[in-house]
């Protein structure tokens, strides 16, 4: 079985800490997650420019979901055969170069390349820096939670970040993207200087092989918490798709700040919600998940139908927390049961799933405000999200000793 690479770097570069790359990684993620999330409010912006509809909007979100999940399928378990490195530092290079063609696109056709190149990069180093995570972490848990934190934060400060500087600076749709290329200068530099963690074995080529790594000893707790996985995850689709439309639809509120505020508020709450119950057992974590799912998205749909901020608000913030808890049980009972050389791969699978439910749901749903309207589409929506929140709640997943 494969061992963790020894903690002394090699002499011949600069190497930063263990306790120093840990954080590193988690900013990494926050940053890559945000850049994910950079565009959503700036939906507005190329509706103007360019006559954007509701499902450009949801495509150009979604062929970034399908991207990410080729990537997870093809390359989501490579760092466990060539190293995390080398990995990490690829797909940050072409994260960087997805961030110099959102910066120059002047028409639908550049946004949407700009996406597969990032969403294919995005997934190139999600797993692998989720596993740098868990084989850094001196404190058993500590990498699984800052795991959940991280996105969940990183989608947050990508959107009202995104819309502070599009409204306060000039080229609003090129400075964001400017300002995280060279975050992501910095952080391929951060990388080059971390430790290797994952020892280098014979497979690499086979492992590009389409397809989902599972260890039997996972499954049965990965089909216990797919419902709650995937309620989370379709949520978080509609919020970055379709959410700035629901808000300045249902408030009449025309700037990218509502939309913003709203992914905010979800994705906010949701990493809030992961630091507060970081000590909670696992399977308390996907009850509270599940529950607060099913409130948070009954309480928006009211707001809705009655054009009502504080209560769109107030529900969004309570499904947030189950957007949090949702995924940080998911990663706390499922990643504990793989072995290190199984970790990337088995987060490919569950980011796999997640992508999916994140994609396709929002993509039909970008059809169908064409077709019924979005109002009408809200309220589908939100209840294949409440119908799935509602099953894992039902669902008693095998115990978990995390």
């Amino acid at each position: 079985m494969p061992t963790l690479a020894p903690e002394a770097p090699p002499t011949s570069r600069p190497a930063l800490r263990r306790r120093a790359a840990f954080t590193l990684v988690a900013v990494v993620i926050a940053t890559l997650l945000g850049a994910s999330a950079a565009p959503t409010p700036l939906y507005e912006l190329y509706q103007s420019n360019w006559g954007f509809s509701s499902l450009q909007s949801t495509l150009v979100f979604g062929i970034y979901a399908l991207s990410l999940l080729l990537a997870l399928l093809t390359v989501g378990s490579l760092s466990d055969y060539v190293g995390r490195r080398p990995v990490l530092i690829t797909a940050l290079a072409f994260e960087a170069v997805s961030m110099i063609m959102f910066a120059t696109a002047e028409g639908i056709g550049l946004l949407l390349l700009a996406r597969v190149v990032q969403g294919f990069a995005t997934g190139a180093a999600i797993s692998a820096l989720g596993s740098t995570l868990l084989d850094l972490e001196r404190t058993p848990g500590r990498g699984a939670t800052v795991n959940s934190i991280a996105p969940t934060a990183g989608l947050a400060l990508g959107a009202i970040g995104s819309s502070l500087i599009s409204e306060h600076l000039p080229r609003p749709t090129s400075t964001v993207f400017l300002v995280l290329l060279a975050l992501f200068v910095a952080e391929i530099l951060g990388i080059w200087a971390a430790p290797e963690t994952a020892v280098r074995q014979k497979g690499a080529l086979a492992s590009m092989r389409p397809a989902l790594a599972v260890p039997a000893t996972a499954r049965r707790m990965l089909v216990a918490t797919g419902p709650c996985l995937i309620a989370v995850w379709a949520l978080g689709g509609f919020y970055l798709s379709l959410g700035p439309s629901l808000a300045r639809n249902a408030l009449d509120v025309h700037t990218s700040l509502i939309g913003a505020v709203m992914v905010a508020t979800l994705t906010g709450t949701g990493a809030l919600a992961v630091f507060l119950l970081r000590n909670v057992a696992a399977r308390r974590i996907l009850a509270v998940g599940a529950s607060a799912l099913v409130a948070g998205v009954a309480v928006t749909l009211v707001g809705a139908e009655t054009s009502s901020a504080p209560l769109i608000l107030a529900g969004t913030a309570v499904a947030g927390i189950g957007f949090g808890a949702g995924f940080q049980g998911t990663i706390r009972t499922v990643m504990p049961l793989a072995e290190p050389h199984e970790r990337a791969g088995l987060l490919s699978s569950i980011y796999v799933i997640a992508y999916l439910a994140n994609s396709l749901p929002a993509l039909v749903a970008g059809y169908l405000v064409g077709q019924v309207g979005l109002v009408d589409t809200t309220r589908i929506y939100g209840g294949l999200v409440i119908v799935l929140a509602a099953a894992a709640l039902l669902r008693k997943a095998p115990v978990s000793t995390s």
